[in-house]
């Protein structure tokens, strides 16, 4: 029977087929993994799952067993893929599972901010609304997503789901494709200063690497409209914090909401918890991505590729 270690299984939570893998071999779950425990857990090991524990070349070349590295997750950074490829270790990710889920959370988050249910709910419940000589409040004007125009940075699998919906609301989507590849989509196409400078809206969901990484700083904040929001569900890296923390400070734009960071967890030192138009932005914990559907999803791909390996059916990267 196969050993198969998942590292770090505490970062899928509980999803209803979690335990589905136990039919696959002898697993074990650690719910959390240091790099100092890495090397222990995985030396005698088959198979190892991680989401973000990272496994480098010497953890690589000193796991004499390893066979396969499943990731539970769509980015592979963590993993040396050239020490795996050189011993022969298969590695495999999952793609394409949280799509949905992230599309869903992009708009909970837009909407939050730009209907201020958080001011909204608070009147109600102060008792403000029960002495209201008037049936409504006007207190906080909020706009609409129809006829405005949505920037998109990455136009992958999320970021279409991302235009469908808007176009749903009736916005004008229009992207920046941040590799310079992505030509063939039925919106317009606009250089990065384009979109920046005319979107009301800018979601992005790219990918950090060399042509995003700090992609929009405070001198990119500077050209957007003083009323706009910016998403950021893609990558922490991509924005720069500190720029747009003081974006934010300097009314330079309407909004942000973020979903990523540079350094996960945050830092306590991270500029954009030290704000002044606190008003102005909205910060999660990297959750877009874990909607039960989209955790269940993840665990039955990381079972597939186990299970083709089991069966001498898995590609080689």
């Amino acid at each position: 029977m196969y050993s198969i270690v998942f590292l770090d299984a505490k970062t899928v939570g509980e999803v209803p087929n979690l335990n589905d893998l136990k039919s696959l071999g002898d697993v074990t779950f650690y719910q959390t993994t240091t790099p100092g425990e890495t090397g222990e857990r995985i030396r005698d090991a088959d198979i190892v799952i991680t989401n973000k524990v990272v496994l480098d070349r010497e953890l690589i070349e000193s796991a004499n067993q390893l066979k396969l590295i499943c990731v539970a997750a769509t980015g592979m950074n963590n993993i040396d893929l050239e020490a795996a490829d050189e011993v022969g270790i298969q590695v495999k990710n999952v793609a394409g599972y949280a799509s949905q889920s992230v599309a869903q959370s992009t708009f909970a988050l837009i909407l939050y901010l730009m209907q201020d249910i958080r001011y909204y709910d608070h009147y109600v419940k102060s008792g403000e609304y029960s002495r209201s000589d008037i049936f409504t409040n006007l207190g906080r004007p909020f706009r609409e997503i129809y006829g405005k125009r949505f920037g998109i940075i990455g136009l992958g699998s999320i970021g279409r789901q991302v235009a469908a919906i808007a176009e749903a609301f009736g916005a004008e989507v229009v992207y920046y494709s941040t590799s310079g590849r992505n030509t063939g989509q039925s919106y317009r196409r606009l250089n990065l200063n384009e979109l920046l400078e005319t979107s009301d809206l800018i979601s992005i969901h790219a990918p950090l690497n060399e042509n995003t990484a700090g992609l929009i700083g405070y001198e990119q904040l500077k050209k957007m409209k003083r009323d706009a929001i910016l998403i950021n569900t893609g990558r922490g890296g991509i924005v720069n914090e500190s720029g747009l923390a003081q974006a934010l400070d300097e009314n330079l734009i309407g909004a942000a909401a973020l979903d990523v960071f540079e350094h996960e967890p945050i830092q306590p030192e991270n500029p954009l918890l030290k704000i002044k138009n606190k008003e102005k932005l909205v910060m999660v914990p990297h959750i877009t991505w874990s909607s039960i559907e989209a955790r269940t999803k993840l665990i039955e791909g990381v079972r597939k590729h186990i299970d083709s390996f089991l069966n001498g059916n898995i590609s080689k990267n």
